[in-house]
């Protein structure tokens, strides 16, 4: 029929260029949004909620964001927070007037946020229970109360942003039937009731003009004039919640599919997918992490990288890149290209490991296990490259990198089957070499 035909002819649309961590996190993925989103037109979250924590530097000054997605210091930028993240109010505010006290790169943020009405809301009560109960610590959660508001939203009784701009007695009914359920399961929890309403009521005048119908909206970026739209995925591969180091993971998908479900839109519309992988790897709280050194390599790397996490502050467990996982997180996601960063972390090693495959008792194994107890008795198979010892940060070209240093980016290439396009070696934006 005509319509069959002219639907196979019809144009996709605008394509999304997405941006993922292929390890655990702390890739440095608020970089290379960053880089993107200079020329962007929109810049989307799709999961997670303040527990994401990005740093950008721009003109020398630091930003950190959580839960705002960090292109929206681009002052031509559109930012959409999609159904799939959970939002603290009073976080969001915190976060935006923070960073506005900083550097004018915020100013006018309010005019350029939208909000999905189908985003669920993470509520004091979220924070309170995990603060109050033992599990989280025990899986080295940010303790942000995400997982909580994510396991209400399927136990289907979370709150969503439409639902507070809505019927606001409707809404406190269904709040006060969610408090008292948390004060059942947790006794000791201490719930203002009355006094949270009012605050949530005074974020409503707030936040109104922020919210669309994200469906309708996103549809339109894509189908509308041709538009950058860049997608800031927030933790990683390995913390997803399907594919990732289970229990010890996050509450949402960190992978490619998460950005269709989290924003409402096709697979079709997905163009670029970019993984962000560190040049060894790192790891925040507990979980098995088969190339962790604890030894001085480890020391070293923690020091010379200042492995700290921007949302919680602990200290980051350091290893060897393990090719394995980055492979693993390949197969899910799809990389087209790969942003390698701090690089110039290694400049001081004599000669530098790589994990290129997995032995369980003795034997190869092709795959990523996904048992915990296994993962633990990985024994990882490393290659040996020779350092390049000698000072990268001023390297601007890939030509500008000691002979030794390029043989590692090759390697890694060679190995995934993925070309990197960008090489991070310091924290400024000029310190982001482009290949290609």
């Amino acid at each position: 029929s005509s319509i069959a035909e002219s639907s196979r002819k019809a144009d996709v649309g605008n394509k999304v260029t997405v941006v993922l961590g292929a390890q655990w996190g702390d890739e440095g993925k608020g970089k290379v949004v960053d880089l993107l989103a200079q020329d962007a037109d929109m810049v989307c979250r799709c999961q997670g909620g303040n527990n994401a924590g990005h740093t950008v530097v721009v003109d020398s000054v630091e930003y950190d964001f959580h839960l705002l997605p960090s292109g929206i210091i681009n002052s031509s930028v559109t930012a959409f927070i999609g159904n799939g993240v959970v939002i603290h109010l009073p976080g969001l505010f915190e976060e935006a007037e923070k960073n506005l006290r900083k550097g004018k790169g915020l100013e006018g943020w309010e005019n350029r946020l939208v909000i999905s009405d189908r985003a669920h809301i993470a509520f004091v009560f979220d924070l309170c229970q995990v603060l109050t109960s033992y599990s989280p610590s025990s899986l080295g959660t940010t303790k942000k109360g995400i997982g909580p508001v994510y396991s209400a939203k399927a136990a289907r009784s979370g709150l969503r942003i439409c639902d507070l701009l809505s019927d606001f007695q409707e809404f406190s009914e269904r709040y006060k039937n969610l408090a008292l359920q948390y004060k059942s399961m947790y006794p000791s929890l201490e719930i203002d009731i009355d006094g949270e309403l009012m605050k949530l009521e005074a974020y409503v005048d707030r936040i109104k003009p922020m919210v669309r119908d994200g469906v309708f909206f996103m549809y339109e970026a894509l189908h509308g004039p041709p538009k950058k739209i860049l997608v800031e995925g927030a933790n990683a591969a390995l913390l997803d919640i399907d594919f990732g180091t289970y229990p010890f993971v996050t509450s949402s998908n960190c992978t490619v599919g998460g950005v269709c479900t989290g924003l409402g839109m096709p697979p079709q519309n997905v163009g670029e997918v970019y993984g962000v992988v560190k040049a060894y790897t790192t790891r925040v709280g507990i979980g098995a992490f088969p190339s962790e050194q604890s030894n001085e390599i480890g020391e070293l790397l923690q020091t010379r990288g200042k492995e700290v996490g921007v949302t919680t502050g602990r200290k980051r467990r350091c290893g060897w890149l393990d090719l394995v996982l980055v492979k693993y997180a390949h197969m899910i996601n799809g990389f087209t290209a790969l942003a390698l960063t701090k690089l110039d972390i290694l400049d001081i090693l004599q000669e530098i490991k790589v994990g290129v495959a997995y032995k369980v008792d003795n034997e190869c194994i092709p795959h990523f296990p996904a048992n915990q107890e296994v993962l633990q008795r990985v024994e990882v198979q490393y290659e040996t490259l020779p350092g390049w010892n000698s000072d990268t940060s001023a390297a601007r070209t890939f030509e500008d990198l000691p002979e030794n240093a390029q043989k590692y980016v090759h390697f890694i290439e060679e190995h995934l089957g993925v070309p990197v396009k960008w090489i991070g070696v310091g924290k400024s934006r000029e310190s982001m070499i482009q290949l290609f």
